[in-house]
This record gives C-alpha cells, sequence and structure tokens, in this order.
C-alpha cells in the first residue's frame, strides 16, 4: 500500500487557501481510480512542526503533499501552537527528509515560491515538485488534480507531473510553468528512478496490477459482451501476449456484475485425464463443482443408464450446476490448446461446447451459461462448422502494444525513455507484451541500460534466453517450421512460405503477416535464429 501524506497548513495570520478543495479534489481522484487498492490518503490538517515529523515517523509515506504558503528563502509556513506562522526552513526539511530518504519516493510542495524548498530537498529525495513563483489557488489545485489522476492511474512521477502542468493549460490558466520538477537523471536519455514495487514479468498479470495494459477497444467489447445471456468470447493469441491476464479481468467484470465464475486451467489436468473422454469430463464437472463449493453429485449422473458421456455431462451442468446457482455463471477456459492434443477429446468436447452455446440462445437455462475461450494455436483438429465453437461468439485477437502504450508502460517503470529509445526497443522486440516488460523490468531494476540491453537481448547473456530457447526446441520439433523460418530470416523483405508452415509460425508468435507474405515478429527472433537455425541439420 503506498501512502499520500498530505500536510496543510494555513495559519491565522496568513491569507486563506482552498485547502478542502484541494483535499477533496485528491480523494476524488483516488475513488475514481482503477488502482485505488495500492494507494491509501494520510491527511494532517493544520500541520506544526512536530505533526511533520511525527506523520513521517508513523506513517512511512511513499509521497509527502504539502498545501500551504511558501516564503521563498524563509522557508515554509507551517502553524505555531497558537495557530500563527512557523517558518520552516529549507536547511531543516533537508535534514529531516534525509531520515526517510530510503523510503519516501517523491516530495510535492504546491506552495508560493517553494523551488527554494524542492532545490535543498532534493538532496536526498530523488523526485520534488515546488513552485518557482506565486501560483494561485486554481493553478494550485488543477496541478495536484492532474497530478493525482495521473499518479493514481499508475503513471510515473514525473509523468504525473507533467500532466498535472498539462491540467492548468486546460483550464486556460497562464500558470502551467509554475510548477518545477526536481528529479535525478534530468541530464537526459533513459532515466531509472527506483520503485520498490516493480513486478516479476512472468505468468498473469494480477487484476490490480499498474502494468496492465489495456488495449482499446479490446476490454470494452469483452466486458460487453460477456454481460449478454448465452455469451461466448473466444481469445487468441500467441503465448505471452496476455490471453490469462485479459480472461482474469473479463471474469472479474462478470462477477462485479452479479455472475459467478469459474476459470478452468487444463495444463492443472494430471496426464490420464486426458486418457478417456468419459475421465475427462468428469474432471471437467468435478473442476466446476470444488469451485463452485458444492457437493460432488457426479457418481449420481454417472450412474444413469447407458447415457452417452457427453449426455452425463450436459445433464450434470443443466440439471445441478446451473440451478443450483441463482446468477449466471461465467467459464473461463485457459490454454484449450492442451486439449487439440487429444484429438477424439477434442472433437466431442469442443462440439459439446458449441451445444451448450446453441441452447442457450432459446433455453432460459442454458442462457446462464457464458464462455470464455482461450487458446493460442491455429485450430488444426477436424471439426464440423456446425460443431465448432471457433466459428460462433465474439473473436478476439490479442494485437501487440502500440508506441504509445510502450511509452506508458515505460513511465508506470519509472522510465523516461525518449521517442528514439521507445523505437529502438519496439525495433527489437516490437510490441510484444512480454518482450517489452522483460526489458523495462531489468532497466528498471537498474542491472542494464537500454544500449547495453539491445547488445545483449539476441544472446545467451540476455534477459530472453529461456524465452528463445524453448522457440527453438520447438522448431527443431517440426522440420518444414526450420526450413519455413530460415526462408524468412534469410530475406530483408515479407516472403511467401505454404500456407500451414505460416499459420504455424504465427501462431508460436515468431512471425506477422504482411499481406499474403510475412516476416519476423521482431529483430530478436532474426537476429537468434539466424546464427541458430543454419547449425540444424534435417
Amino acid at each position: 500500500m503506498k501512502k499520500i501524506l498530505i500536510l496543510t497548513a494555513n495559519p491565522k495570520d496568513t491569507d486563506r487557501l482552498r485547502l478542502d478543495e484541494e483535499v477533496r479534489e485528491i480523494t476524488k481522484a483516488l475513488e475514481r481510480s482503477r488502482h485505488r487498492e495500492q494507494f491509501e490518503i494520510v491527511l494532517q490538517w493544520a500541520t506544526r512542526p512536530d505533526d511533520l515529523r511525527r506523520s513521517l515517523l508513523d506513517h512511512e509515506p511513499y509521497i509527502v503533499h504539502f498545501s500551504g504558503h511558501g516564503e521563498g528563502e524563509k522557508g515554509i509556513a507551517l502553524e505555531s501552537k497558537i495557530g500563527k506562522t512557523q517558518l520552516v526552513s529549507a536547511t531543516a526539511l533537508t535534514n529531516l527528509f534525509g531520515a526517510f530518504k530510503n523510503k519516501i519516493q517523491g516530495v510535492v510542495l504546491n506552495a508560493c515560491y517553494s523551488e527554494v524548498q524542492a532545490n535543498a530537498i532534493h538532496q536526498q529525495i530523488d523526485t520534488v515538485i515546488g513552485m518557482k513563483r506565486a501560483i494561485g489557488d486554481r493553478a494550485s489545485i488543477e496541478f495536484a488534480v492532474g497530478f493525482y489522476d495521473a499518479l493514481f492511474a499508475g503513471r510515473s512521477l514525473s509523468a504525473a507531473f507533467d500532466l498535472g502542468c498539462i491540467s492548468i493549460d486546460l483550464e486556460g490558466i497562464p500558470e502551467s510553468d509554475t510548477p518545477v520538477l526536481k528529479r535525478r537523471g534530468d541530464e537526459g536519455g533513459s532515466v531509472w528512478v527506483q520503485n520498490e514495487n516493480l513486478e516479476l514479468p512472468a505468468g498473469q498479470v494480477e487484476l490490480t496490477s499498474p502494468f496492465y495494459v489495456e488495449r482499446p477497444p479490446i476490454e470494452g467489447d469483452c466486458f460487453g459482451a460477456i454481460a449478454q445471456a448465452g455469451a461466448l468470447i473466444r481469445v487468441k493469441a500467441a503465448r505471452q501476449m496476455g490471453k490469462t491476464s485479459l480472461m482474469s479481468r473479463i471474469l472479474s467484470h462478470a462477477e462485479k456484475q452479479g455472475c459467478r465464475s469459474v476459470p478452468v486451467y487444463f495444463q492443472e489436468a494430471d496426464g490420464e485425464v486426458f486418457g478417456t473422454l468419459d475421465g475427462f469430463l468428469r474432471w471437467f464437472c468435478a473442476t466446476l463443482t470444488d469451485d463452485l463449493g458444492l457437493p460432488d453429485r457426479s457418481a449420481e449422473f454417472w450412474e444413469r443408464g447407458a447415457l452417452s458421456h457427453k449426455r452425463r455431462c450436459t445433464n450434470y451442468l443443466q440439471q445441478y450446476l446451473l440451478t443450483a446457482i441463482e446468477s449466471p455463471l461465467v467459464l473461463g477456459l485457459d490454454e484449450v490448446d492442451l486439449v487439440f492434443q487429444h484429438l477424439p477429446i477434442a472433437q466431442d468436447f469442443f462440439a459439446l461446447l458449441r451445444t451448450w452455446h446453441e441452447r442457450g440462445k432459446n433455453d432460459p437455462i442454458w442462457q446462464k451459461l457464458r464462455l470464455v475461450i482461450v487458446h493460442s494455436k491455429e485450430v488444426y483438429i477436424p471439426l464440423d462448422m456446425h460443431q465448432s465453437p471457433f466459428n460462433v461468439g465474439l473473436p478476439i485477437e490479442l494485437p501487440e502494444l502500440s508506441q504509445i502504450q510502450v511509452q506508458n508502460l515505460a513511465e508506470r517503470h519509472g522510465l523516461r525513455f525518449a521517442a528514439t529509445e521507445v523505437e529502438a526497443l519496439m525495433a527489437m522486440v516490437s510490441g510484444h507484451p512480454y518482450l517489452v516488460r522483460v526489458a523495462l523490468y531489468d532497466i528498471a531494476r537498474g542491472r542494464k541500460t537500454l544500449a547495453q540491453l539491445l547488445q545483449v537481448a539476441p544472446t545467451q547473456a540476455g534477459p530472453y534466453d529461456d524465452h528463445l530457447r524453448r522457440h527453438l526446441v520447438n522448431l527443431r520439433e517440426n522440420p518444414k517450421l526450420v526450413n519455413a523460418m530460415r526462408l524468412v530470416i534469410a530475406a530483408d523483405h515479407p516472403v511467401q512460405i505454404g500456407a500451414d508452415e505460416a499459420f504455424q509460425l504465427r501462431s508460436m508468435g515468431l512471425v506477422k503477416f504482411q499481406g499474403d507474405a510475412v516476416l519476423p515478429l521482431c529483430n530478436l527472433y532474426r537476429l537468434y535464429f539466424r546464427d541458430r537455425l543454419g547449425e540444424i541439420r534435417l
């Protein structure tokens, strides 16, 4: 939890300020934020010097925000015990903040002529904001609104500063150049601002994570679709493109709308589960029952005469699970590619999903069932078009991140990249979410500069070694894909290869289409496979 400590002071012998409105707007900004669970606002009104010291000790804040009067070199105006002005010097503030420099990430002095104090505090704290001249109430409040809207949305302190100034401009107030930012590394180029809340870029991005990047209009389309009776959403993309993270957000949104949701992760199934259709469907029903917290009645339904396995499974959902809960049931089926590997089971199971979806068009009980199907590869299993769930519902194919989205993600890591640096990173890894996050994570931790990362990226010493070796192992299992990839990386322009090979390489995330031709997804793959595919003898 990141604490924002807001200190206010408006001594009796100073002009009245609209401090309550500023605090109210900051609080509303947090209430609006999707990441509000990550922040806490702590208020200290009528701050005295002792209050300042004790608040830092008690709360160990992430940000310290002061609203009040500043008097330049004389100091900032706190309150004495009788409510009158007591000035605190820049030297005293520097010494105080020095005692908390390992905890406090930023200081905002929203007070007139506070640049002197900002310069002094900056000796101890990496990021400090002050005012280089007098600032009016309206401008002061607008800066706070823009700054905290951005901060609570996951932006970096420097990006939040920029948006605070922009907020002043948007209101037509000619004071947007009054706030000044003091921060380490302002000499230009990639900047590392220590961020203790970095997340290891592996697996699903948590629901509350500031490092999840929305790709409009995808999330909105999915949220709208899952609200419909009998909905079916198909999410397709290569591995590590964010499919499971999107699925978890769809299920979370559905729960907020009053649905029950169950994520089914097929990688959790033991090998013997895929031995027979009967065993697979019983595992499937048992998984749903367990997650819903209901008693397992599968034995009762499986003992009913000579019904087919699919009929027993259908009855179990229709006559038990869907009737036992009052709300709609949303199933998130993750990594269904694992089912593709078992053709007899796949054909029957996916036909069953299509049947349930079709029943939902007319049958009220089946309208309660909503499906989110997530897979990585093209569907290469033979399915009758009328029995396939892969040609109905809402199709979602996750795109790469755009340059603006990569820039935004860099800011969330505390990095201020120039446009040319973002372009250089994307030239190496394109907009692949996982590859981009790995790079930003390494740079934000101070392990490498961008230039160093780009140099080692396609080598065994780089951060992508495991990712690249996995792709190499998968290619080696298919000589046709090796030959096709050789053609792709050898050319300096898009090339045409066999249709099956093109779709398989695309589903693996190694190439992208340009018309009917393909080219490597990014320079990382071109450089890595150029040096290694030539060593493979077919």
